[in-house]
This record gives structure tokens, sequence and C-alpha cells, in this order.
């Protein structure tokens, strides 16, 4: 029997799972993950692969590839990402430098805190849906950044291979056709919207039609002659800040002009042997890997029973969990300490959790120096790799199906709803069910708080694993147990990433359970207190591994599947 849930909870968890549910994207005969003598890559959609291994055969090195990869899927997944959105881009080059360039949208200089909360009550629709819901995109200035640091080829050698494709069109498929039918009463709210993504009628193109994206062709023409300058300083940010003016949003062009990517240190750890580089905040990704790992690191993970270490996993996700909603941030508005992935209270922390039954969390650990040492001021993800020794994770994203669903008319971009990722008021949950606190409300130019969680995984200072995924906060999950599976499993790469999820993210309490986790495992589960939620197959994982000196490459076994139904 399924638990009963609190009502207040009920219609988040329903959103939540239905999001989750539909995280897949383009699926073609023609393969999502590729490798040569050249490279690799693993995306979500075949012609983005494509593109990113054109860009290794032209010359280009693994980040060119992983970013054309990520402007074709701005063309091609444009309900999940885009060059109206915002990424994390995470790199290990052929020299052993690391680098971390912080895409993540800002929050308009007008914003305020209290800007969705209508009569004292949060309005989170006002989030999701239409001008108020889009913050300043950071995708091009981070592509533009990683290029100039560690790419081969100029910016407009990889930019326009995606303009090409937004000119000729592609043959959207069903998951495409699905994500617009279910979003098209919203973007019929917007004629730029509409005038691309439904015909005259309003209605959503069907699966099989050519889409063709001229005004996206334009406008990412014109950021490969003029660079990201265009973009943040030319006549996109004016069209989108006259569009604003005239229809209740808050973003300006010197909201656009006053946007910086960032680059930040990666942050560093340990799991049996391995370094993890994963992102630090405002990324919560890089942290709770971190400590979901360190928590599980005393468990004899290999020789447990399948119940027994799906249950450990579960708890410690409760955990770092409790933390995010707490204490996570972005650390140039808040104090977010870097006690949280520190051996001393990591160690407390597992300790806490019990063999036999589930534990009750009522709240956030408490770290060491909580006030003085602290971190410095829907998705997609892509892997690359090259045979020079670059390795690259990106994770992208507009958040949820086509973001705002505001397309400015005449730029084709469509623009993301990432304000929807800020606690639009202390405790209300989000669109995928998770709460906050002050750390993460709304101020003027602040990131908001991500899942995103593009991991490096290094063994003697070489890389061996490039790891990532998309599914709001699955995403941090499901780059824990795709490690869990590979490394400490010894589970070749695509079973690792095949292999039934689980996902516990401390509100709402309970624990999600694909469908096609065995009866054996779930009842072992309930024995030890766990309440349980099916779900379909989710999540969307890409993984490059190193294995017996060849690169592998494995893009979300479920896509195919998900696709084909």
């Amino acid at each position: 029997m399924m638990p009963v849930v609190l009502k207040k909870l009920s219609i988040n968890v329903v959103t939540f799972s239905l999001l989750l549910s539909c995280v897949f994207a383009f699926a073609q005969d023609e393969p999502y993950a590729q490798s040569n003598d050249l490279g690799a890559v693993a995306s979500v959609h075949p012609l983005a692969t494509q593109a990113g291994m054109d860009a290794l055969a032209n010359g280009g090195n693994a980040v060119d590839a992983a970013i054309a990869t990520a402007l074709t899927l701005g063309v091609v997944d444009g309900h999940n990402s885009g060059i109206g959105g915002g990424a994390f881009v995470l790199i290990r080059t052929a020299k052993g430098q690391l680098f971390a360039i912080d895409g993540r949208e800002t929050a308009p200089m007008a914003a305020h805190r209290d800007m969705y909360v209508v009569d004292g009550v949060a309005n989170t629709q006002l989030s999701q849906t239409g001008p108020l819901a889009a913050g300043v995109p950071g995708s091009i200035a981070a592509y533009e950044i990683a290029i100039a640091k560690a790419g081969a080829k100029p910016y407009a050698d990889v930019l326009l291979p995606a303009a090409k494709l937004a000119q000729d069109g592609f043959a959207i498929d069903k998951i495409f056709a699905d994500r617009l039918a279910r979003s098209a009463p919203r973007l019929a709210q917007f004629p730029g919207s509409a005038s691309v993504l439904l015909d005259e009628q309003g209605n959503p193109w069907p699966r099989g039609h050519k889409l063709v994206q001229k005004d996206l062709a334009a406008t990412l023409k014109a950021i490969a002659r003029d660079g990201s300058a265009y973009f943040y300083k030319g006549d996109y940010a004016k069209a989108v800040g006259d569009w604003m003016a005239k229809n209740g949003g808050l973003l300006t062009a010197k909201d656009f002009e006053a946007y910086v990517a960032l680059e930040r240190q990666p942050l560093l750890t340990q799991y049996r042997g391995y370094t993890l580089v994963g992102f630090p905040p405002p990324s919560s990704g890089g942290v709770h890997t971190a400590q979901i790992l360190a928590m599980l690191e005393r468990f004899d993970l290999a020789n447990m029973k399948d119940g027994d270490r799906y249950h450990v996993m579960g708890e410690a996700m409760k955990l770092a969990f409790a933390d995010r909603a707490h204490w996570l941030g972005d650390p140039a508005f808040t104090k977010v300490p870097k006690g949280l992935v520190k051996a001393e209270y990591l160690d407390k922390q597992s300790a806490r959790i019990d063999l036999d039954h589930a534990i009750d969390v009522s709240g956030p650990g408490m770290p060491a120096d909580v006030d003085i040492d602290l971190f410095a001021k829907h998705t997609t993800h892509i892997a690359a790799a090259d045979k020079l020794g670059n390795w690259v994770a990106i994770t992208t994203t507009v958040n949820t199906d086509f973001g705002s669903k505001v397309i400015v008319p005449g730029t084709g971009v469509i623009l993301n709803n990432q304000m929807d990722d800020f606690s639009v008021q202390p405790g209300v949950p989000n669109v995928y069910g998770l709460v906050g606190t002050e750390a993460n409300s709304v101020q003027p130019g602040k990131r908001p708080l991500s899942s995103m969680t593009p991991t490096l995984i290094l063994k003697d200072n070489k890389p061996v694993m490039t790891v990532g995924a998309a599914g709001g906060p699955t995403i941090i999950t499901q780059v824990v147990q795709a490690i869990i599976n590979h490394l400490d499993l010894a589970l070749p790469l695509n079973d690792a990433l095949g292999k039934s999820r689980i996902h516990q993210q401390w509100r709402p309490d309970m624990l999600f359970v694909e469908s096609n986790l065995p009866a054996g495992i779930r009842q072992s589960l309930v024995v030890k207190g766990h309440k349980l939620k099916e779900m379909p197959p989710y999540g969307s994982t890409q993984a490059i591994a190193l294995v017996d000196g060849r690169l592998v490459a494995v893009a979300e076994p479920r896509l195919k599947i998900r696709n084909a139904e």
C-alpha cells in the first residue's frame, strides 16, 4: 500500500513525479554516445552528439566538442536547454588545469524578496511562467570563457554549425512533440513563442514536423560575428529589455550588460582513493555529491545486500538534502560553510545512519565554523573527452519545459524560468517540491541555487570518468548512484547508468523508487521504515569512463525505451 501524503504536499509530489518521468529527450536511430580515436561525446540528442564529434574531426578538442554539443542542444532540445538559460562548465585540461565556469542566471536588479508574494501567499505561477520568471541567461558568456581558456577553435566556428541546423530545421520526435502538447496552452500566451512552436491555429507541431528556427539562427550568427557582446550589450539585450518593459517584466538591457560569468574554485574531495572534482555553490550538486559519498564510505557497499545498500544510500541522501534546504545559496549573498564537506562533520552525519531503521531527520546538521570558514563569494548534461587528455562536464538548463515559455519576438531564444529555483517564500516548495530558507531568497543580482552536478573523477591525478545528469533534484542522486555503481560495484558503464534508481530529498519525507526496483528490495525498505513512492523510470545521465585505456561513452539507457513508448 502506498503511503498517505499530506495534502499540502500532494500537488508538489504529483508535479515532481511528472517532471521526472519526462526528462527524456530526442531519440533517433543514430547514437546518443559516440567515440573514436579522437575522443568521445555523450548527450541526450544524436544530432548534438554528432555536432560534438564533428568539432573533434575538424581540429577541435573536448572543450570545443562539448560546447558545440551544448549549442546544438539549444536548437534541437530547446525544451531542456539553450542560450536563454544557464550552465555550469567543468574542465580538466590535458595539462592538468582545472576550470569551473559559472554561467548560472542572475536575478534582475529590480528583483526583491517578496516579488512572488501576493496577499501574503507565494504565487509560484509567477516564478514559473511569463516575464517575471526569467533571470539573465549565462550560457553564452560561460561558453565564450571556456573556449578562450581551453578550446582549440574560435568561438564562431563552434557556434555556426548550430546556427545552420536552426536555419535548415530538424524533425521533432515523440518526446519533443509531447512536451509541446503539454506546454501549448502556456506557449500560446506569448506571440513570439507561438509563432515558432505552434501552428497558425495554435496547435503544437506534431511528431515528424520539420522545425525551422530562422530567428534563433540569426541570433546565433550574430553572436558568432560579434561575440557575447551582441547578446549582453547589443541588439539582443535591447530587444529583451524593451519587451520586458512592455509586458510587466523586470529584466533590462542594463541587467544584461552587468552580467559576468564567474570562474570558481573547483570543489575537490576524496572517495575511496579517487579525487572528485565537483562544482561549488551556487551549485548544490558538488557539495551534496561529496557529502553523500563521504557518508557512505564507511559502508562496504560492494558486499551489502541490495536492500541494505539502497537503504543507506537513501539515508545519506536525506541527510544531505536537509543541509541543502538550510545552508545552500549563492555564496556572494549567503554564508555557505565549508564544514559541510569536512570529514569530521560527515563522520558524525554518517554515524546517524541506522542499518536497520530509517531515521527521522528534523532539520539540517551543524558543521563547524559556520560563520568563518565559507565558500568564496529541465536540464541536460554533456560529457566529452579527447585523446589528448581534455575532459569536460557541462550541465545546462532553461529549467522546466520551455523555461518561462517566453520567446521575445525576433530573437528565437527561449528564456529560462530559473527564478523558480529561488525560495520564492521560505518553506514554500518549488516546482520540484524543494524547500529553502533565506539563504536562497530572491535578491537583486543573486544566482539561484542549482542541483546541476557536473563531475569529473581522477585517479592518481589522471581523469577516469566524467558524469552528470538531468532531472531536477534527482540530478544529484543520479550522479551519486552512477559513481557507486561503476566504482564500487564495478558495473560496466552502461549497466551502471541503467541500474534501478532511488531518490530521497528530505521533504517530502519519502523514498522515490523506480517502478522496476525489484519487489524484494522494496519490501526490505518498507520493513526498515521507508515510505515508498513509485515512479516510472526517470532521469537522464551521461558519462564517459576510461576503461582499459579506451574511452567508453554512454548516454542514458532509458532514452530509447522512453521514446519508443
